[in-house]
């Protein structure tokens, strides 16, 4: 077994890699760049290493530099956990060429995975069920658009290269196909470096069930049952679990056979997972992830068995633990994948300071894997993803009443997050039904991505005792004391909350050991693990609400309110109204510009294209105009709120 272990990632998976090999009495190594020098994971390691500037392509993504600091650490293995380079193939060659060992496949069966077209011809001649399409090398658009033409409308057109929605785009008709295709490339080339793509049958209502498999060095191969991935938003997953809601014995026999007889294909060893689409009876190879998945700890909790233990163990060179038969299903898990983000601006990414991030304790049937804590700043550099939660019980109905109950006990603040959205999916009758298909959430959107709810009289009330409360107990000295008590008379005081636009006035008074909010007498006490215990005309509840500056996050029975209160040093000046230009939503990385000065362009028309946090957003012209002004170029990192791109006056339309 390994000495000494360098974790080439980050955040929640780069703990939890760490939190196995200390129990396995492996010493661990952690890296990171500048933007993570006070992140959980370099705390969780034995030792951590710088390894350069906050752009992951200069240091999570740079193998020259992670070698390096292996070989001055020591290291005897490197486990590149999931993301950066963890489907790399010359990073593992890279490792092999210093003596090192890569905790992953070999870098063959990468290179034959690593490429969908050429996997899925490696999957047909393995007779593993594929979808109607076309893999080939041609590229040519003419001959592309009749190869979709031949197989059926609707279709998708897919990057051969990397994954996570990217480069993807579905196309329900002929003439929507040639701006679909240039879309795509274009967005495959930018974050792949490979425009290629592929052409299948699009199914209209599929569900995404992956196999999780595993290979050692012998020859043996097994899989570990299935997940359900179905649960997704812009093709990316937010939910999952296993086993599969609604399969049948049959077909989990026969998804488990093919998934091995893939693994089997390409030589494979370590952990892998092979990917299906279902309809009705049928199954077909989407492809395979030649690492270990976001989602792994939902086949843990219902095996028993520590996936990075077996990677360890197998890269090390030891068998499999188990054959096939001594793997087993015991009850039901799922996981929930929160994120910094918000679903109201279609999933945009939220950056800043984590002015609260609280979970759940964990106990029994409730797991948190994250990297991140409260004071920690959520990046522009890397994946918005916060934490998983992940429970489970013995039955699909207690799993699904512990996971609402834990997403509730959850509190984001000073970013935005999805929680509301996870514990509306979990709730959902459908969801509770079982069996959903991936076009689940957008064709639900009307109810899991409703807007915040008007804050009612008790939702006001709760975040003025928040403010009160806090204001009372910033000194011990009776003469700071704020608690609006004054000699022979009664002291009003209006707190202007304000909801987006919206303005919503409490007003509140002193009455001896309470507040009068309104119509409603109040108390209320701060708990030692930061929530809030209310009382109101005495019923008594406890809630979790964050005061961060001149904004209240509160967070009750599995929703969020998020008020503001006016700040008095604030401009008191309107934003003015940006209609006569582009402005960045996010901060980000710009990747293409395709418009210059005096150019005209119509509404619609993509004038600048930008990433971050594994999000590529494409700002249009929100006119027919002419542009006035560049003020962005490609390669350069812009801020919230820059101006991209100045107009002239929109065009009069004739």
């Amino acid at each position: 077994m390994f000495r000494t272990l360098l974790i080439a990632n980050r955040g929640e998976i780069a703990c939890r890699i760490a939190r196995t090999a200390r129990r396995m009495g492996i010493e661990t190594v952690a890296v990171y760049s500048e933007a993570d020098a006070s992140a959980l994971h370099v705390q969780a390691a034995d030792r951590a290493y710088p390894i350069g500037p906050s752009a992951a392509r200069e240091s999570y993504l740079n193998i020259p530099r992670i070698i390096e600091t292996a070989r001055a650490a020591g290291a005897d293995a490197i486990h590149p956990g999931y993301g950066f380079l963890s489907e790399n193939p010359a990073f593992a060659d890279a490792c092999a060429a210093a003596g090192i060992v890569f905790v992953g496949p070999p870098a063959s069966a990468m290179r034959a995975m690593g490429s969908k077209s050429a996997a899925k011809a490696l999957m047909e001649k393995s007779a593993v069920p594929l979808l109607p399409g076309y893999h080939g090398d041609r590229q040519e658009a003419d001959f592309l658009e009749e190869q979709a033409v031949r197989v059926g409308f609707p279709v998708v057109i897919k990057a051969v290269s990397g994954g996570g929605g990217r480069g993807m785009r579905v196309v329900t008709a002929a003439a929507d196909f040639a701006s679909a295709l240039t879309s795509a490339r274009q967005e495959s080339a930018s974050a792949f470096g490979d425009d290629r793509v592929l052409i299948e049958r699009y199914l209209q209502r599929p569900r995404h069930i992956e196999v999780q498999v595993f290979a050692d060095m012998q020859g043996n191969a097994v899989h570990l049952f299935e997940r359900d991935c179905s649960a997704q938003r812009r093709h990316q997953k937010v939910l999952e679990e296993a086993p599969a809601p609604g399969l049948s014995a049959t077909q989990r026999d026969a998804m488990g056979a093919a998934a091995v007889a893939a693994a089997k294909a390409v030589g494979y060893v370590g952990a892998g997972t092979v990917e299906f689409v279902a309809q009705d009876d049928g199954f077909f190879f989407l492809e395979m992830n030649t690492r270990l998945q976001v989602e792994h700890p939902v086949t843990e909790m219902v095996t028993g068995f520590d996936l990075v233990e077996w990677q360890l163990r197998v890269a090390s060179g030891e068998p499999l633990p188990v054959t096939q038969s001594a793997i087993t299903l015991t009850g039901h898990a799922i996981e929930a994948r929160i994120y910094a983000e918000d679903p109201a601006r279609d999933f945009a990414p939220s950056v800043g300071r984590l002015a609260l991030f609280r979970t759940p304790p964990e106990t029994e049937g409730v797991r948190i894997d994250t990297g991140f804590a409260t004071g920690d700043t959520v990046s522009i550099h890397y994946d918005a993803m916060l934490a998983k939660l992940i429970c489970h019980g013995p039955t699909r109905d207690v799993t699904l009443r512990r996971m609402f109950q834990a997403l509730s006990d959850c509190t984001v603040a000073g970013v935005a997050s999805n929680l509301d959205l996870l514990g509306r999916i979990v709730s959902h009758r459908d969801f509770i039904a079982g069996g959903i298909d991936t076009g689940f959430i957008a064709r639900e959107g009307a109810t899991l991505l409703a807007p915040q709810a008007i804050p009612s009289a008790e939702i006001l009330a709760i975040a003025a005792l928040a403010v009160l409360t806090a204001e009372t107990h910033v000194s011990n000295d009776p003469w700071d004391a704020r608690d609006l008590w004054w000699l022979n008379t009664k002291l009003v005081r209006v707190l202007g909350f304000t909801d987006g636009e919206t303005a919503h006035p409490v007003t509140v008074s002193r009455e001896t050991d309470a507040w009068r909010i309104g119509d409603i007498l109040g108390k209320a006490e701060h708990l030692p693990d930061g929530r809030l215990r209310v009382s109101l005309d005495g019923v008594r509840r406890t809630v979790s609400v964050a005061i961060d500056h001149h904004n209240v996050t509160l967070r009750d029975s599995g929703l969020t309110w998020r008020l503001t209160l006016p700040d008095p040093l604030a401009s008191a000046e309107e934003e003015e109204d940006a209609g006569d230009r582009l402005i960045a939503p996010i901060p980000g990385l710009v990747t293409q510009v395709m418009a210059a000065p005096g150019d005209h362009v119509t509404r619609g028309q993509v004038l600048v294209v930008l990433e971050a946090m594994k999000t590529v957003f494409r700002l249009a012209a929100p006119a027919d105009t002419v542009v006035a002004s560049v003020s962005c170029a490609a390669g350069e990192m812009v801020q919230e709120g820059q101006v991209l791109v100045g107009f002239q006056e929109a065009l009069a339309v004739i």
